[in-house]
């Protein structure tokens, strides 16, 4: 019944583009389709919506928040002269301001800060997961972007969370020893170091390797984690350390960890290679073998594993240039894909938190989702439209589809090159457990790192005083959709999962002028559209940005944050045919923007994060 609906709304666009010899898409994006005719499709489209939103709805889970919602932690502007560091914690924070201070790079800040995150935040990142990083270069006004995300084992095949042709069940699947990847958060930090260091790579972990032997006092948050996670404490490992005396590592209590200690410093003074081949890759792949459900994980795939540099994506918007992580992560094509499809709409002229802003910005990430659930994968495996996705005629084509007065429901995909036929509908869950960090250096040069574990404390395995990922159901767990078409984001040996995380950088005029990113899940797309608009466009400071309300869709229901003023805004959506969702949205937003006044920071409230900097 769904696809005969979806089909319904394709014949309609079909027959009110039949002169043209690409009926979804005009071949010519900016003047070869009347706007009438266009405006037409777009009533059609509204109209047939409501029905297929609501058929939609019946074979869809509810998106949740990958991390609990825990309470708000207020936050003030930070401002500084010569350098910055944000991340989600203080103690990490304080080490990335600590290697600043002797001089090193932003590069080398980073690696210290995700070392300590790794201690201190263990649900969202670590060394048993993966990372995407962009730099800026002050000297040459350059962006690279290097990916560290994990990858497939070589003996998997697209069938891996199968049984008997039916999907095993997700909380069989996302907690076992078959969804751990390959690791490649080290690999990523070496490489990018290599690059842009300029401290001695063993200097990097002396905070952390300080913080795991001495003890760090349990955050509220991290408690509140560790207490709600009846699969951690199922982890005989995981028990013993996070749970003393059987009881869940109360607020404050000090937890050392010389286990992490210890193999921090084979890394610091052996290199990588010392967790990617010897003991430590020895241990790893016996407990992912060993588990209840074992995972096909082997040395070969550890020694053999690589990062890689990656073309970012980037585009403008008003008078910025805006580059962030293109695939395997979705987030950046998504994020532009929304402010290029919102130019038209002149939301700059909107009230930050009115029912209209919200109207179009969920709008538009319906409109992206769709597009990113159905071409988005890794490209190693399959051709990504990345230019014609983001090609300004079309997302002029797609904004447009955008109604003042009524919701699309559910949009479908657009269809730039043709592809759409052979491309099957992804049914990934989405819920990487994730961190960001945001350092700027005396020198001007800059980073922006999204990390993750996948779902909370990933896989819940432990070894060595760190956990393990869950990133293989990133993956769609059904290689093929149901009408049979292959899912770009199937899994595949070697292949990384595709991400939604999105490590942005903009630049005015070449010139760095903001880093920001988030956690989230599939949210994170959201998250970051919705800072970037407060500064870019409603003029806002950094902290006021990160403050808004959190909204949007993933062309699914229209999500408000609960709690929010956003709350407010129900009503007016629901008159606009909006089927709204109240739930809870902890982002973990750090942004950094540079002005002519200096450098400001800002951390999100619903996190513990913190800014700091000389």
């Amino acid at each position: 019944m769904l696809f005969m609906q979806h089909n319904t709304v394709h014949i309609a666009m079909r027959h009110f583009f039949a002169d043209r010899t690409r009926p979804d898409l005009p071949t010519d994006f900016s003047s070869s389709l009347p706007l009438s005719k266009l405006k037409k499709a777009c009533v059609a489209l509204v109209l047939l919506a409501p029905l297929t939103a609501l058929l939609a709805r019946e074979s869809q889970t509810p998106d949740t928040a990958p991390e609990a919602a825990t309470a708000r932690v207020e936050q003030t502007l930070v401002r500084a002269q010569r350098f910055m560091a944000v991340s989600a914690n203080a103690l990490a924070t304080q080490a990335g301001q600590e290697i600043l201070r002797d001089g090193g790079s932003a590069v080398d800040a980073a690696i210290a800060m995700q070392l300590v995150l790794g201690l201190v935040e263990p649900q969202s990142s670590g060394l048993g997961g993966g990372a995407f990083l962009l730099h800026y270069d002050a000297v040459e006004q350059k962006v690279r972007s290097y990916d560290g995300r994990e990858t497939a084992p070589a003996s998997v095949h697209p069938d891996l969370f199968l049984r008997q042709n039916k999907v095993m069940p997700f909380g069989e699947a996302v907690n076992s020893g078959r969804a751990v990847g390959t690791p490649g958060v080290l690999r990523m930090l070496a490489l990018a170091h290599r690059r842009h260091g300029k401290l001695p790579w063993s200097r990097l972990f002396a905070p952390a390797i300080k913080l795991a032997e001495q003890g760090f006092a349990v955050s509220p948050r991290l408690h509140a984690q560790i207490s709600g996670n009846r699969a951690l404490f199922a982890q005989n490992a995981a028990r013993d350390y996070f749970y003393p005396n059987g009881q869940p590592a109360a607020v404050g209590h000090v937890l050392q960890n010389p286990a992490y200690a210890a193999v921090l410093k084979r890394i610091a003074f052996e290199g990588v290679q010392a967790f990617y081949e010897g003991e430590i890759a020895a241990d790893i792949v016996a407990v992912v073998r060993a588990h209840s459900v074992p995972g096909a994980l082997t040395l070969a795939d550890l020694s053999a594993y690589r990062a890689k540099e990656r073309q970012a994506v980037c585009g403008t918007h008003a008078i910025y240039q805006i580059c962030s992580m293109g695939p395997p992560s979705s987030g950046g094509i998504a994020v532009l894909q929304m402010l290029g499809m919102l130019e038209q709409h002149q939301v700059d002229q909107m009230q930050p938190g009115s029912v209209e802003a919200a109207h179009y910005f969920s709008e538009a990430g319906r409109l992206a989702f769709a597009d990113r659930e159905r071409y988005i994968a890794d490209p190693d495996f399959i051709t990504v439209p990345v230019e014609a996705l983001l090609d300004p005629r079309y997302l002029q084509w797609r904004g447009a589809q955008i109604d003042s007065r009524m919701s699309m429901g559910t949009a479908l995909p657009g269809d730039p090159l043709q592809m759409l036929a052979k491309r099957g509908k992804d049914q990934a869950a989405d819920l990487p457990s994730t961190t960001h960090l945001v350092v700027v250096d005396a020198q001007g040069h800059g980073v922006s790192m999204t990390s993750t574990i996948e779902s909370e404390f990933g896989s819940k395995i432990f070894v060595r005083g760190f956990l393990l990922n869950n990133q293989l159901t990133d993956f769609s767990l059904q290689p093929n959709d149901h009408e049979g078409r292959p899912v770009a984001n199937r899994v595949e040996a070697g292949k990384r999962p595709r991400s939604a995380m999105a490590p942005t950088v903009v630049m005015r005029d070449g010139r760095l002028f903001m880093l920001a990113g988030s956690p989230g899940g599939s949210a994170i797309i959201n998250f970051v559209a919705k800072t970037l608009m407060g500064v870019l466009d409603w003029r806002l400071d950094v902290q006021q940005s990160i403050n808004l309300p959190n909204i949007g869709s993933r062309n699914r229901e229209t999500e408000l944050e609960r709690g929010s003023a956003a709350e407010s805004l129900q009503q007016g959506l629901r008159q606009r045919g909006h089927r709204v969702t109240i739930l809870p949205m902890p982002s973990g937003v750090h942004a950094i923007v540079l002005d002519k006044d200096g450098i400001t920071g800002g951390a999100d409230p619903r996190r513990e994060g913190r800014a700091a900097g000389d």
